[in-house]
This record gives C-alpha cells, sequence and structure tokens, in this order.
C-alpha cells in the first residue's frame, strides 16, 4: 500500500505510517497535479494547504483514507469522501494545550502591554508609565464554548485565581462544576467579563456573534481574545469600540480570510494580532501528526478510526430501511438544539417501528451531531458518540419499541435541561423527511432550507391575525402555517414557513402579544 504526504507533517508521523505502507512526501501539489497521481495512493494526509476537492477524490481510484493532521476539515469536501466511501480522520486533540496557551498568552499581553511596550522600547522610548497593566488575579473570564480548548483555558485561568464564567448549552452543570466554572447566559458574560475569549466553531449562529449589539453591552475595560475562528467577531465594530474607548482591547490570531497581511485590526495599538499561530508549537504538532497517522494505520488495516468525521458505515443489509432515517434524526436533533433551553442533563432516544430492529448507534450518531453542530467543533460519530456526550457529562438513553402507533417508523428524541424538557419526533412519509411532533403538539412540517417561526402560546382569536400582521408590515412572506393545539382555547403551538429571515426586532414584537410565550426562529 502507498500513503500520499501532501503537506508537511512532523516525522514521527511518517515513521508510524511507514509500518504498513510506503510513504511518499510531494507538497505543494495543484489540483492538477494532485488528480494526475491519486489514483496510486490508499492513503492521503494533508494539514490546511492542501485542498482535497471533488474532483481529486473522483480520481482516487484506491483511496481509502483521507488524513487531516489538525482540527477543521474545511479544505477537504467530506461529502464527495462520504459517497466514495472514503473515510476521513483528523487529529481534534492534538493542538488543544497548544491553543488554550496561546489564548492565555494573548490574555496576559493584552493585560500588561507587552507587545505595544517591546515595539516602543525597540524604537528607542522609554515610556514605563504609558503601559501601566492590570493584574489579572480576581478578575473574570468569560469563556464562551467549554469544548476541548475552552475548558483547557479555564483550567489555566483558575490557576491564576480568576473567576470564570461560561456559556455553552451544551455542557452540564456538572462538568463545569468540575471545572470550576459558572454557566450563564451570553449577555451576562459581556456584561460582567473582564476578558472574554471565544472558543466556538464559525457557524451561520455564531457568524459576528460580538457586534454592535453585544459591545455595547461590555465594560470599557474589557478586553477580547480570539484564537478560534475569524468571522465570530465583527472586526469594523471591534476596531471602532476600541478607538472610542469603549473596550480595553483586543487580541485576534484567526481571520475571515488567510493568510491575511492588510486588516483594519492592525491600525490599532490596542488590538495585537499573531498569524494564526495557536497550534503552532512544536508538540502540537508532532501530536497531530502522531494521531492522524495512527489512524490512517488502523484503517489500513480494516480497524475502526477514532476521530472519523464522515458518515458512519451502515451494512448493505441496512441501507435500503436506515438511510432515509439519517436525514430525520439529523434533523430532530437540529430542531432540537434550537428550541431547548438551559443546561443539558439527559438525553433520551426512542426508536420505534421496524427500524428498532436494527442496530441503531449510526442513527444515534448523526442525532448527537445534529444537536451539538451548532456550538461546538466536535464532529460526533459511530466510534465517538458515547465518548462525546460522557465527556460533557450528559447521560445517553435509548429505548426501541417494535410497534408504532400513529407511524410504521419514529425516532423521538427528549432532552432534559435545567429550564425544562423539550421533545422532537420525526419519520418518513413519501420518501421525504417529516417533523411530525414538538413536545405534546401533533404537527406535520417538511424542512426544505426554508425559515421556521415556532411560537407557543395560548389558543385564542386574534392571535394568529397579529403575527400575521408583525410579518406583513416587515415584508416577510408566509409560505404556509401549521397550528396545533391540545384543546380550544387551551395551549397550542403555531409554526409559519417563511420565504426570509425575521429579524429580532419583529421577533420581540411577537412576544409582546398577550398570550404568547416563546417565540423561536429556527431554519430547517
Amino acid at each position: 500500500m502507498k500513503v500520499l504526504v501532501a503537506d508537511p507533517i512532523a516525522r514521527d508521523g511518517i515513521e508510524i505510517i511507514e509500518q504498513v505502507a510506503e510513504v511518499q512526501v510531494k507538497t505543494k501539489l495543484c489540483e492538477d497535479d494532485l488528480v494526475s497521481i491519486i489514483g496510486d495512493y490508499e492513503g492521503l494526509v494533508v494539514r490546511s494547504q492542501t485542498q482535497v476537492t471533488a474532483r481529486i477524490i473522483a480520481a482516487a481510484k484506491k483511496l481509502t483514507v483521507i488524513g487531516r493532521a489538525g482540527v477543521g476539515v474545511d479544505n477537504i469536501d467530506v461529502d464527495a469522501a462520504t459517497e466514495r466511501g472514503i473515510i476521513v480522520v483528523n487529529a481534534p486533540t492534538g493542538n488543544t494545550v497548544s491553543a488554550a496557551e496561546h489564548t492565555i498568552a494573548l490574555m496576559l499581553s493584552l493585560a500588561r502591554h507587552i507587545a505595544q511596550a517591546n515595539n516602543s522600547l525597540k524604537s528607542g522610548q522609554w515610556k514605563r508609565s504609558d503601559y501601566m497593566g492590570t493584574e489579572v488575579k480576581d478578575k473574570t473570564l468569560g469563556v464562551i464554548g467549554l469544548g476541548n480548548i475552552g475548558s483547557e483555558v479555564a483550567r489555566r485561568a483558575r490557576g491564576m485565581e480568576m473567576k470564570i464564567l461560561a456559556y455553552d448549552p451544551f455542557i452540564s452543570e456538572e462538568r463545569a462544576s468540575q471545572l470550576q466554572a459558572e454557566i450563564v447566559p451570553l449577555e451576562t458574560i459581556y456584561r460582567k467579563a473582564d476578558f472574554i475569549t471565544l472558543h466556538t466553531p464559525l457557524t451561520e449562529t455564531t457568524r459576528n456573534m460580538i457586534d454592535t449589539e453585544q459591545i455595547a453591552m461590555m465594560k470599557p475595560t474589557t478586553r477580547i481574545i480570539n484564537a478560534a475562528r475569524g468571522g465570530l467577531i465583527n472586526e469594523e465594530a471591534l476596531v471602532k469600540a476600541v478607538n472610542e474607548g469603549r473596550l480595553g482591547g483586543a487580541a485576534i490570531d484567526v481571520f475571515c480570510d488567510e493568510p491575511c497581511t492588510q486588516s483594519i485590526l492592525f491600525g490599532s495599538d490596542k488590538i495585537i494580532v499573531t498569524p494564526h499561530l495557536g497550534a503552532s508549537t512544536t508538540e502540537a504538532q508532532a501530536l497531530a501528526a502522531t494521531e492522524v497517522a495512527r489512524q490512517i494505520v488502523d484503517v489500513l488495516n480494516g480497524l475502526p478510526a477514532r476521530y472519523a468525521v464522515n458518515a458512519p458505515f451502515i451494512s448493505t443489509e441496512a441501507m435500503t430501511v436506515m438511510s432515509p432515517f439519517l436525514k430525520v434524526a439529523r434533523l430532530i436533533g437540529q430542531l432540537t438544539s434550537y428550541l431547548g433551553e438551559g443546561q443539558m442533563r439527559k438525553i433520551k432516544i426512542k426508536y420505534q417501528g421496524e427500524i428498532s430492529n436494527y442496530n441503531t448507534h449510526a442513527l444515534k450518531a448523526v442525532l448527537l451531531g445534529g444537536l451539538l453542530d451548532r456550538l461546538t467543533e466536535e464532529r460526533v460519530n459511530m466510534v465517538n458518540a458515547n465518548k462525546v456526550a460522557s465527556r460533557r457529562g450528559i447521560q445517553v438513553i435509548e429505548e426501541k419499541e417494535s410497534s408504532c402507533e400513529n407511524f410504521a417508523n419514529l425516532i423521538t428524541l427528549e432532552v432534559a435541561t435545567s429550564e425544562g424538557n423539550v421533545s422532537v419526533a420525526g419519520t418518513i412519509l413519501r420518501g421525504e423527511a417529516h417533523i411530525v411532533k414538538v413536545n405534546e403538539f401533533w404537527i406535520d412540517i417538511v424542512p426544505d432550507g426554508s425559515y421556521f417561526l415556532f411560537s407557543d402560546h395560548i389558543d385564542r382569536p386574534g392571535l394568529i391575525g397579529a403575527v400575521g400582521k408583525i410579518t406583513g408590515e416587515a415584508d416577510v412572506n408566509v409560505s404556509h402555517m401549521h397550528l396545533s393545539r391540545v384543546k380550544p382555547r387551551g395551549p397550542a403551538l403555531m409554526i409559519m414557513a417563511l420565504d426570509e429571515p425575521l429579524k429580532e426586532e419583529e421577533r420581540q414584537k411577537i412576544l409582546q402579544i398577550p398570550d404568547v410565550h416563546n417565540v423561536k426562529l429556527v431554519k430547517l
């Protein structure tokens, strides 16, 4: 067997792969170059430079595994690889310590003006009084995202006697307590934290999660650190606030477009910038290389990979029955993540009908992935589904019933949180994935990429018209609507499918309507 290493990786990783395959290192290859040679290899190793496109994957007639010696797999067409039966693996823990330490380094540099004082002194100026710093001891650090890296940052900050406020809906209160972190709403972090550090993926939900509105909540001494993903912070709003003295400063290691050699961030002396150095340590590179190399060896030997990031394998025998329900599982996980509030404590997945007769581990993995993927970079698969939930202190229970009263098959997800319970059920009807129940309300909606407005309210005359008046005045078209109620003038759930997203100010107007309890806008 032959493995191609297309980007430089540590020698330790190459030596591991050489135990089972011939390794050829060929770097700086363009797409055409890779297309012309990839057919000779069973394995491919990349970092962030090489783009593994669908065209390359189509030419990879013998390829069994693609390894990314790092966390993100944005440079790999995972869907194309999955369609070809190629396993994609990464090294999600390789840079954990490195990124956490860099975050702490940036925070201390902000507190003590290290970069600015260095530049001043080297230019021939001795200005001690200009660089009066602040101690981090007894200060409040707001950690947004308590995954692998966020947890390590919290541990180190506690060692410096900082108070930790954290936001992560998918971390149990018990797990946060172990880290000596207090789980709070985002708004509390914005208002109370002296330092704020981001550790979330870049998604539709998190893009520009810190913008003008959020900055306005912060203290003028607050300092922000982003060593996670470019795009989490509105750069223009950040620079404006720093220049106007409404923020104490910022430290940025990641950018919307990389490599980045020109940015509005570079013009402020109160903003420290580094060229994406979070994983740039000798130890991190070696660990990432060995972590991915061991998985490549396992796959080539016919063993499961520890951190496979694409769809779990389903046997040919079960594919006909199970395959359609992978989409159902992901949809109900995603919808539950939008509708749930508070800290997650327990998850129950119930399979009813014919699907209960099969191994449902793949469905559980996809469902948990849908539940978690808006706020975590961890990709959940058959290998790590239980470990991800356990690491986050979340109990997962599965139940199976061979009979189902209303449908041939039904998957129901129930999540218990600190704020209450939420449940969503789905099935396949006429070849399409349908959401058929939310909490106690039976419904029927087909997620098609539209925006859906979920409204919990008391059924009464005029309420639907009042909501429609607000959407109409906002020039947002309602394509269709579904209403479910327990009894006349009792609890009800209204779901409106919208052609465009509703702005936050309109959502707030709907919340002000008498007898409306909750309003959520989701995209499914």
